[in-house]
């Protein structure tokens, strides 16, 4: 495991939001070809799954992934402690707990963003958390739960927690709606409140908070960056994953990114790796990159080449190589029907 930990202290701070059954290690060494300096987590692993399950299949990644972050999904303190510390052993280089997610499951097992209800438990798991390990460790949670969603709620539960010892929040400015509707529902439904959000940043100016929460272009990114430590991105992110070639030109300087066609074909030896080592589908993999040429033409040839050749007995990762000849033709038949048509 590589153990080489960045400075991720370093302005900008932007990542990918931890998003469950997306961003696997899969999808982070595909968004780290497009992007060396956005910072990447792992999905919500939850302190059982570790203790209990094949840790190494949740645990281990790339030696590319760096910066990453490892999020946790729990309520037992030592439970959350010890998970934390294994996290540290496998070299990520932050722990994050969530206190935003209101899936169902979640709700079962009172944790997620039903620890928002509980900061003084919330400060204990903290607590122990930053006892157990010498990495940071933050939170990321929503600004209320069901009619709980004032700044009074808010203020309590980041204070207790950085009385704990907490010192940087990724806030998503939207308050959870427990009565029934599901996740896809909480990230549309609730109105987005950056108002609370920045009243919160002001409150403790020696803290850092990262906005999350219908961010998805560049200029939504500097706009907040102007309030905000950092921004977190989602969806918009793994739908349209070349934006992140534009934030490392944009906001990073870096001029050096790969073309889409490269980032598709570096993926190759991985998937070939995978499958090597651990039988790994070729879809495990691929149903990550659909997006690749979101919005250009022959998106559509591409995304359906991988969604259903993937899928055939013998696939293997030159797959890419056909998606890729595919689109081109597809491009080159549209240009010339465009040409005839404008004769």
């Amino acid at each position: 495991m590589n153990k080489k930990r960045p400075d991720i202290s370093v302005a900008p701070h932007i990542s990918v939001a931890p998003m469950m059954d997306w961003t696997d290690r899969h999808c982070r060494v595909f968004h780290r070809l497009i992007t060396p300096h956005v910072r990447l987590y792992t999905e919500m692993i939850t302190t059982g799954a570790i203790l209990f399950g094949e840790k190494d299949r949740f645990l281990r990644y790339g030696p590319t992934d760096h910066p990453v972050t490892l999020q946790l999904g729990g309520s037992s303190p030592e439970a959350l402690a010890e998970c934390a510390k294994i996290g540290e052993d496998y070299g990520y280089d932050e722990i994050n707990l969530n206190c935003g997610c209101p899936s169902g499951r979640v709700q079962n097992a009172s944790f997620g963003v039903c620890l928002m209800h509980r900061p003084d438990y919330v400060a204990d798991c903290i607590g122990k958390m930053i006892n157990a390990v010498s990495i940071p460790v933050t939170v990321k949670c929503r600004i209320g739960i069901d009619d709980s969603d004032d700044f009074p709620f808010l203020n309590k539960f980041v204070g207790a927690a950085s009385n704990a010892g907490c010192k940087e929040f990724t806030i998503h400015a939207r308050k959870a709606l427990l009565n029934g509707i599901d996740p896809k529902q909480n990230r549309e439904i609730p109105p987005l409140r950056y108002d609370i959000a920045a009243q919160i940043k002001d409150e403790y100016p020696d803290l850092r908070f990262i906005l999350n929460g219908g961010i998805k272009t560049i200029d939504d990114m500097r706009a907040h960056l102007k309030t905000f430590d950092g921004i977190m991105i989602g969806r918009e992110f793994y739908q349209n994953p070349y934006i992140l070639a534009d934030v490392e030109r944009e906001l990073f300087g870096n001029k050096a990114v790969l073309p889409r066609e490269a980032v598709a074909r570096a993926m190759i030896p991985y998937i070939e790796q995978q499958q090597k080592d651990y039988n790994t589908p070729v879809n495990s993999v691929t149903r990550h990159m659909m997006g690749l040429f979101q919005g250009l033409p022959g998106g559509k040839i591409w995304r359906r080449t991988l969604s259903t050749e993937v899928c055939k007995p013998g696939a293997t990762a030159h797959i890419i190589e056909e998606a890729l000849a595919q689109r081109r033709q597809a491009t080159e038949d549209l240009y010339e029907r465009r040409t005839a048509a404008a004769c």
